[in-house]
């Protein structure tokens, strides 16, 4: 193998000057942009995830923050800025990729060990420094994490609300999503949404320490409760939302003017009365959810998928903690309708790939097909199956 150096597809940091291939992003300007607003709030350090506010494994371009501040476009890491350093933790599957996009401002640190990152920050952060986080971008177990990994050294975790990589993003970062929402057709579904409510709310009585509500925070919960569909994020058939299913009531916590009219009226249907949906804006959960905890109830969440910053408004002798929701749950049992439908769309699937291992021996030889072209006509071929969406990620497509 060529020794790092004489490679120029990668950054070259000891060199003079520097040597950075032409994938890597000068992140200079907006390193001193979040410096300053950092001082402004008092923070010594500031974390970003690569997730967002739902803990989701894909995240749309608007919650690409970490993509935003540091040029990494991976789908998993974790950045550091301090006053005069910034590091960015991710796992092998993206280090050749940090190093072609990272520019000489960033140390990469071939890990993803929250130890590790505590370890950086106490070496980089004063005594009694703040290092600040946004509690809507971590889930529960993460920001204990990090909790522990400072615990006793001085520094503090602070909270801070406002994201601070939003405001140095300013009005460069990309719109929210604003394609229509949609009702999934009855036949694809197996059960009505107000089947699925019921069966929750069942499992609600039934629980031993009988939760008056259940908070949705994981955006395919939601969507799959309320049977709805969205492309808020690619490759993903969802759409920004939280719900708050109560024994009573039922709020749903969306953009309500992309709701399609049928969406609408589906979620309508049974006002007034235990299967109303009432329509919220996406952004008042904290305030609903701060309200509603005042009364004598109990939450039911799934840490797994609910931030810090919603968990942290509920007091914690009103919470019924579980790694899964029991939406999560009900929706990881297909009933034999859903089964039905995975098992046809695995058949349109498979004709598909059929169509183009054959277009791939009769087009190889020939010397006509890259691995570019050849991810191009299979998604084209998957696209002309009846009911197709998409691809569930981008097309992996490589030879030799």
């Amino acid at each position: 193998p060529q020794a790092p150096s004489t490679r120029n597809d990668i950054r070259d940091c000891s060199a003079d000057p520097p040597y950075l291939p032409p994938t890597a992003t000068n992140t200079t300007a907006r390193l001193a942009v979040l410096r300053d607003i950092m001082r402004t709030h008092g923070a010594h350090a500031y974390i970003v995830p690569s997730t967002d506010a739902h803990m989701s494994e894909y995240i749309s371009e608007r919650d690409a923050r970490l993509g935003w501040i540091s040029g990494f476009t991976g789908s998993a890491g974790t950045a550091v800025v301090t006053q005069d350093k910034a590091a960015l933790w991710t796992d092998s599957r993206y280090w050749t990729q940090a190093e072609r996009e990272l520019d000489c401002n960033w140390e990469l640190q071939r890990t993803t060990s929250i130890e590790s990152t505590g370890m950086w920050i106490l070496n980089a952060v004063p005594a009694e420094g703040n290092v600040g986080l946004d509690p809507f971008l971590f889930s529960v177990d993460t920001w204990n994490s990090y909790s522990r990994a400072l615990h006793g050294s001085g520094r503090t975790l602070l909270r801070l609300e406002t994201n601070l990589v939003d405001q140095a993003w300013g009005d460069q970062r990309p719109p929210p999503p604003s394609s229509e929402i949609y009702s999934l057709p009855a036949e694809f579904t197996g059960s009505s949404w107000q089947e699925k409510v019921s069966g929750i709310r069942q499992r609600m009585e039934q629980h031993v320490r009988r939760p008056t509500a259940v908070l949705l925070s994981g955006l395919e919960e939601t969507a799959w409760l309320f049977n709805l569909r969205g492309d808020d994020i690619p490759y993903n058939p969802v759409f920004y939302s939280y719900t708050l299913l109560t024994s009573t009531n039922i709020s749903l916590f969306v953009e309500q003017s992309r709701l399609s009219a049928a969406a609408r009226e589906s979620l309508r249907s049974g006002c007034p009365g235990p299967l109303c949906v009432e329509l919220r804006e996406y952004g008042q959960v904290s305030a609903h959810l701060r309200r509603y905890a005042q009364d004598n109830v109990t939450v039911w969440l799934g840490t797994e998928y609910t931030t810090y910053g919603l968990y942290g408004i509920i007091p914690q002798e009103k919470l019924l903690e579980e790694n899964y929701s029991p939406v999560m749950m009900a929706k990881a049992v297909k009933n034999a309708h859903e089964q039905e439908m995975l098992r046809a769309a695995h058949v349109r699937d498979a004709v598909a790939v059929i169509q183009y291992l054959l277009w791939l021996e009769k087009t190889v030889p020939q010397g006509r097909v890259d691995e570019f072209s050849g991810a191009q006509h299979i998604d084209a071929l998957r696209w002309a199956q009846e009911h197709s969406r998409g691809p569930s990620f981008q097309s992996i497509s490589a030879s030799g």
